[in-house]
């Protein structure tokens, strides 16, 4: 029993000891962070330069008829027939609407029947005044009836004159019964029908033709943007482009075709404080109609000295503002990360476009972006090239199997 106590004794020795070692080397894989990486994080970078970059601007528009025209009578009438189908294609100077001619074919008879009669009485006078300019000079008759004669004659032709010109204003409002299509376009719905009484002094129109290819888009630009371009354009800072508009419909798709912007109002909306631009679309397959709400993207100048920087590089603080992580050095003969403020305001692509706040030759971090904290020390290599990740276990030999 003595010597079985004592062996007891023994294993309870060794297998405390056991544990106590087990506990220290635990501690110190704790300690020592056998696992965890050592030196300055590694980050990839870019080296960037300036570059011409469009300076792109997305506004509010709406679409508005290229011409649009409302047909109105010019003379007073019943309406007899209607020529058009709503909604259809009409062509200009095709018959829209038949005005009952009936009085208007009558006058333009008696118009030329009036002619007629001043043409024969300038003719009886013409040659009573020549029959009688040689007997008046030969004293057979006295001087004051040629003189009257001639007067009489002269009286006539501007009579046949006067008739003629009531002539053409009655082959006029002949013509103008039958209404015609003042433009090509896409013709709405008839506001008057058949046997409805028209004048020529009416506000309301007949109906409204509309040419939908081209088709203007009015945009809406806010003065103070308008006069920054204005004033980065006189400074040099800009280059003004020709603007090629690309166009997003309501139900957010893309419409397909550019269109250019044509001109610029030269007054401010008095109650938005915005500039009307316009740009012209082509709409061959009539899917912009005049009224519809669009939002336009285009470029309205070019900036020579931009950056384009990844997006993945840019950060932004609690109040929006735009920073960046450029490697600087640390004053050790080693490299830190220098947070820098930037102005980065619009995309492209997958890039932010920085118009201020960096310098040529700047080596922006764009890999490891959130390892890393201000003035952290750092290991910068090339962005995209092949980094060395250890094992956690390599160089360890302490760790064995049984």
């Amino acid at each position: 029993m003595a010597v079985e106590c004592s062996s007891l004794r023994a294993v309870v020795f060794v297998g405390t000891a056991a544990l106590l070692l087990g506990g220290c080397g635990a501690a110190k894989q704790e300690k020592g962070g056998r696992g965890a990486p050592k030196g300055p994080p590694e980050v990839g970078y870019i080296v960037i330069q300036p570059s011409s970059v469009p300076l792109v601007t997305e506004l509010a528009g709406r679409t508005a008829a290229y011409q649009s025209s409302e047909v109105r009578p010019q003379v007073t009438g019943l309406i007899k027939r209607r020529f058009f189908t709503e909604g259809s294609l009409v062509r200009e100077g095709q018959p829209l609407y038949q005005i009952d001619p009936s009085l208007y074919r009558a006058s333009t008879n008696q118009a030329n029947a009036n002619v007629a009669s001043a043409i024969a009485n300038a003719e009886a006078t013409r040659v009573k005044a020549d029959r009688y300019k040689p007997l008046a000079d030969m004293q057979a008759v006295a001087k004051q009836d040629y003189t009257d004669a001639a007067a009489a004659a002269r009286q006539a032709a501007a009579t046949v004159s006067q008739t003629k010109a009531a002539l053409d204003t009655a082959k006029i409002n002949l013509r103008f019964t039958t209404v015609p299509a003042p433009i090509t376009g896409r013709i709405g719905r008839s506001l008057y029908t058949v046997g409805a009484l028209v004048t020529a002094s009416q506000t309301d129109p007949l109906t409204t033709i509309q040419k939908l290819d081209p088709i203007y888009v009015d945009i809406q630009q806010a003065s103070a943007d308008l006069l920054r371009l204005r004033r980065a354009l006189a400074s040099g800072g800009s280059v003004a482009t020709r603007a090629s508009v690309q166009l997003k419909l309501e139900d957010g798709s893309d419409y397909g075709l550019t269109g250019d912007v044509e001109f610029s109002e030269v007054v401010v909306d008095a109650a938005t404080g915005t500039v009307t631009l316009r740009a012209r679309f082509p709409n061959p397959k009539g899917i912009l109609l005049p009224g519809m709400f669009v939002r336009t993207r285009f470029a309205q100048s070019i900036d020579p000295n931009a950056f384009l920087v990844p997006q993945q590089a840019v950060s932004r603080s609690p109040k929006g503002e735009a920073t960046v992580f450029v490697v600087g050095p640390d004053g050790k003969g080693g490299y830190k990360a220098v947070q820098r403020p930037v102005t980065a305001t619009t995309t492209q692509g997958t890039d932010w476009i920085v118009t201020a706040g960096l310098k040529p030759g700047d080596k922006i971090i764009t890999q490891g972006v959130g390892k890393v904290k201000v003035n952290q020390t750092i290991k910068p290599v090339a962005a995209n090239a092949p980094q060395t990740i250890k094992s956690p276990n390599a160089g360890d030999t302490s760790a064995k199997t049984n």
